[in-house]
């Protein structure tokens, strides 16, 4: 993953971890001061924040356990690979988008990031600037030109 992935991911841990866990403790702490838990809704609306809180920060660590951060200077922008913001052309309709391939805990469509598992990441790994891929969707085979590679950082 991209190094500012890595931070983005370690700055939302920190927070769950310094903030969150620690306003549903004081939850879990004031809604037991009211008396009988086993018809105390807050109590339990707040235990299961508190487990579906600790579920997340969890899956988090485990990430960051196990992501590698890419030097980015030991990247070429001749072909696609993991990092690489590419710009293509849909032959269908000659529209053209740009995405960037990011690792599947950075994807996001709204900043122009697609997960390295998605079908059209797939499809374009290893291929150069000229290149006409074909792409399976849902909605049937999309023929992709990538117009130009380059590196996004």
């Amino acid at each position: 993953m991209s190094q500012e992935g890595y931070d983005k991911l370690v700055a939302e841990l920190r927070h769950m971890e310094s903030v969150e866990l620690p306003q549903v403790r004081d939850a879990i702490a004031e809604a037991r001061d009211k008396g009988d838990l086993s018809e105390n809704f807050e109590y339990h609306a707040a235990k299961r924040e508190q487990a579906r809180l600790l579920g997340r920060i969890r899956f988090k660590q485990r990430v960051l356990e196990n992501a590698r951060v890419v030097d980015m200077s030991r990247l070429k922008s001749d072909s696609v690979q993991l990092l690489c913001k590419v710009e293509m052309t849909n032959m269908a309709n000659n529209q053209r988008m740009t995405y960037t391939i990011a690792s599947p805990h950075e994807a996001n469509i709204r900043e122009g990031k697609i997960s390295i598992k998605s079908p059209i990441a797939q499809a374009l790994l290893n291929k150069k600037a000229g290149d006409v891929v074909e792409v399976r969707v849902p909605a049937g085979i999309m023929k992709l030109r990538i117009e130009s590679i380059s590196l996004d950082g």
